[in-house]
């Protein structure tokens, strides 16, 4: 775990079936620190990496409100065509990420995205209706929300990723 948020942010992609054989595929990627999720694509087809890198820049306008980031950051994924792209590698580092992979075939060295794709999994794809891809791509959007507003993690206090940041903000001054 990192020491703040922002420091490391790590990636990764998840795909399942739907009931009626279709199959959706979401990548992520989420804070070291706070666990927040911050940005996601799915789609139906193979992710791609243009997904991949308008992600990243989505990640740097979430948390910075800016292009690039202001300091370095840390993006940790595996070797997969989508993160090693030489363009994805240029967009990373324009927008001040740093690309950082996981040895070949060992997906544990990613272990917080590894955790992720298994609480998605566990506590969203298996327990909620899915007949067809329309309505899973319908439904990721809450399951983030979900996950990131009121899903409790153990290693935040069994708070929430929102609730974690939400107490590390100083209070506002009463006067």
């Amino acid at each position: 775990m990192t020491s703040r948020s922002n420091e490391r942010w790590c990636s990764d992609a998840v795909e399942f079936t739907c009931w009626n054989g279709e199959i959706v595929r979401v990548a992520f990627a989420l804070d070291s620190h706070d666990r927040e999720v911050i940005s996601w694509v799915a789609t139906t087809a193979g992710i791609s990496g243009e997904m991949i890198r308008d992600m990243m820049v989505h990640c740097v306008e979430q948390r910075f409100a800016d292009i690039r980031a202001p300091r370095k950051v840390q993006w940790l994924t595996d070797n997969g065509s989508i993160f090693a792209a030489y363009r994805t590698l240029e967009i990373a580092a324009a927008l001040n990420l740093e690309p950082c992979f996981t040895p070949i075939e060992s997906p544990e060295s990613n272990g917080m995205a590894e955790a992720f794709v298994k609480s998605f999994k566990r506590d969203y794809v298996r327990v909620n209706p899915i007949p067809d891809a329309s309505t899973a791509l319908q439904r990721i959007d809450q399951w983030m929300e979900d996950h990131n507003s009121e899903h409790p993690h153990f290693r935040l206090g069994y708070r929430s990723p929102r609730e974690y940041i939400a107490s590390l903000k100083p209070a506002e001054c009463p006067v």
